[in-house]
């Protein structure tokens, strides 16, 4: 424990506070002798790196309890094929400073839950950078991160519908050949709809026309 605070920079006593409050993992034992490894030293550099941040030690606590009842990554990837989507790995601090003050405890839980996020040992997985830099863009253009994880929700739905109405059209007209290889014309049919819909409800409202004058 002397060593592990050391290298760590804190005191023995802030880390069996640390201990007592669940934020690192319990030692490995052997007899009364308590073992402890990297993965305890690189959980206190990211407590110590979140404190900088203006996290709580209570919203620390909260954070490791959703990251540590998230899926894994195995989990998550219940199938070896591989996807066109890059994951990207990420330690906790960083994940904070991509949504800065916006990495609450129900946050953190609806994206593990969507999928979003997986663990990797000490590490957090995002399983495709473009929605990370994506939602990470409309956090700093003032949508807050509930809000779009709620709306990556509803799109989920629809996405999962939508793959299920192509995904039958192909196999039903690609006999004996890979309907895979049609997946980049499906592609663009939703997002041809999807713009042409968006300009539908972006459009500015035309300002009504006058009527005519009234007669003298």
């Amino acid at each position: 424990m002397e060593e592990l605070a050391s290298a760590a920079g804190i005191t023995v006593r802030t880390l069996r506070f640390y201990r007592e409050r669940g934020l690192i993992p319990a030692p490995r034992r052997e007899g009364r002798i308590a073992w402890y490894d990297e993965r305890h030293l690189a959980r206190l550099r990211t407590i110590a790196a979140l404190l900088e941040r203006g996290h709580t030690l209570n919203g620390i606590a909260d954070l490791t309890a959703a990251f540590e009842s998230g899926r894994t990554v195995r989990e998550v990837l219940s199938s070896d094929a591989p996807g066109e989507e890059e994951p990207v790995r990420l330690t906790p601090e960083e994940l904070a400073d991509h949504f800065a003050g916006e990495v609450t405890p129900e946050n953190l839980a609806l994206a593990l839950d969507l999928g979003y996020l997986a663990t990797d040992g000490e590490e957090i997985v995002h399983l495709s950078r473009r929605l990370l830099d994506v939602s990470a863009a409309l956090v700093r253009e003032g949508v807050p991160l509930a809000e779009v994880l709620k709306a990556g929700s509803r799109v989920r739905e629809h996405a999962d519908a939508l793959a299920e109405l192509f995904a039958g059209l192909l196999r039903a007209h690609t006999a004996g050949g890979d309907p895979a290889r049609l997946r980049p014309l499906a592609k663009s049919v939703v997002d041809a709809e999807l713009s042409m819909a968006l300009d539908r409800r972006l459009r500015p409202e035309e300002p009504d026309e006058p009527g005519p004058e009234p007669r003298a």
